[in-house]
């Protein structure tokens, strides 16, 4: 059976669009996966040459009912239909292209250095409501997840909602050419991927290639509250709308959060206005409560649509989680990634929290280029000044102001007489691994030190 997608294609189409070349019989088929252990029937198979080779898993993604592949590889396999094709990584951006000339319009764009998978998955709830949405799952949002995540939409679809991401300049241009966004929402420009882009005003200059890439009867959705991203309605044809806390055309007023961190806040509109609490956890979320209703209205959704659905919507995993662990401590896992403002985010929400006892559990900050060392030190003795205890997991860069532990099973040591009186922030980037103490700390018992970390 086909899986159910919009996107429905022939091979012979497909080779076409990609300058490929046909080779079996020509077949239908729908979606498609990079990962062979994920291949659902009648997806097509793509196999990526990285560390391992892609291609040597043909024949276990077809043996998952894969209906076609692509192949850069000419290699014998036992019949089938394939695509031959130079690089396969290009030829999927070519294929994203092809499934995003088949999909209806609106479709939103989402950049930003921090909030952009938040502010994502947001959008996606305030449009469900009432529109068949589809969005990248978790941060499929590079030069593979985007069209894979094209590929992949549903056949229901109305709004899809694609989160962009950016190592260095051209690469939103790139992903833009492929999505075709009608709608970009900007969140916030900060020092992220410094070893790639040199400067916060590189930085602004990339993400601003979303607003460039807008057709003249787009929107672009900008926060207000930042003025790198502000500055850039100069850049762009398309209506600009702006949004940010206590500013904007679209404003978060009067936020407050309650005992387990949900933002409450009245959101002003030029729709009207709304009484709003998130499920989402955090008052920084509430900013970007305010980017999803924003978007969700340049989208053709009304406001009492799109603030029920931005209210319940959840966040993709290790985003602001909040849980009370048994001890009675509450625990923010906020684990998926970090740069220096993402962590005074978070270090906020965990002093917002009340409890007599703070501790933030931080990883490394990667990918900051020459000021790395300066950066991590300025965040641990912000946090110390705040009140907050800094334990540090492999990051000596944290310096003096934070307490020092070499792997993550001391750290769970160091947690062990945490009690209704903490709370403990979870943060760091993605080599880190933070999110398996925070699921030691959760899970009843595990321990780090017994299993070996990660």
């Amino acid at each position: 059976m086909l899986h159910l997608c919009s996107v429905r294609l022939t091979a012979r189409e497909l080779a076409t669009a990609v300058s490929g070349r046909l080779v079996g019989p020509d077949i239908a088929f729908s979606g498609a996966s990079i990962d062979s252990r994920t291949v659902e029937p009648g997806q097509m198979f793509v196999p990526i040459v990285a560390e391992r080779d892609g291609h040597e898993f043909i024949e276990a993604a077809l043996g998952r009912g894969a209906a076609c592949w692509l192949d850069a590889g000419d290699r014998p396999t036992s019949g089938g239909t394939s695509i031959a094709v130079a690089d396969t990584a290009l030829a999927l951006l070519e294929a994203g292209r092809l499934a995003r000339s088949r999909l209806p319009e609106p479709v939103i764009g989402v950049t930003g250095s921090v909030g952009k998978t938040s502010t994502k998955d947001l959008i996606a709830g305030a449009c469900s409501v009432s529109r068949g949405t589809h969005a990248n799952p978790a941060s499929f949002n590079n030069e593979l997840g985007l069209p894979l995540t094209l590929l992949n939409a549903p056949d229901d679809t109305e709004v899809t909602v694609l989160e962009m991401g950016a190592r260095g300049q051209g690469d939103i241009r790139l992903l833009c050419g492929i999505g075709r966004p009608t709608i970009g929402v900007v969140t916030r420009v900060a020092l992220a991927h410094g070893e790639q882009f040199g400067s916060i005003e590189a930085v602004a200059e990339a993400k601003g290639e979303l607003v460039e890439a807008l057709p003249p009867e787009g929107f672009a959705v900008l926060n207000a509250g930042d003025e790198r991203v502000l500055a850039m309605r100069s850049r762009t044809a398309a209506s600009v709308v702006t949004y940010g806390v206590e500013c904007g055309d679209v404003s978060v007023v009067g936020l407050r959060l309650d005992e387990v961190l949900r933002p409450s806040f009245t959101l002003a509109t030029p729709d009207g206005s709304v009484d709003i609490r998130l499920e989402a956890r955090g008052a920084h979320l509430a900013e970007n409560a305010a980017a999803a209703v924003a978007a969700a209205l340049a989208a053709g959704v009304s406001l009492e649509d799109a603030a029920f659905g931005v209210a319940r919507a959840t966040l993709s995993p290790w985003r602001m989680g909040v849980s009370t662990l048994a001890s009675g401590a509450l625990l923010i896992n906020d684990a998926y990634n970090a740069n220096p403002t993402s962590v005074r985010a978070g270090v906020g929400a965990l002093t917002a929290s009340g409890r007599p006892r703070l501790t933030a559990v931080l990883g490394s900050m990667a990918e900051l280029g020459t000021d790395s060392e300066e950066l991590h030190r300025e965040v641990a003795a912000w946090a110390r000044g705040v009140g907050v205890r800094v334990l540090a997991v492999a990051a000596p860069a944290y310096g003096p102001d934070a307490e020092h532990v070499a792997t993550l099973a001391e750290a769970q040591e160091r947690l062990r007489s945490i009690d209704a009186d903490d709370a403990v922030l979870i943060k760091g980037s993605r080599v880190v691994g933070l999110e398996t103490l925070a699921q030691a700390l959760v899970g009843a018992g595990t321990d780090l030190k017994r299993a070996g970390d990660r």
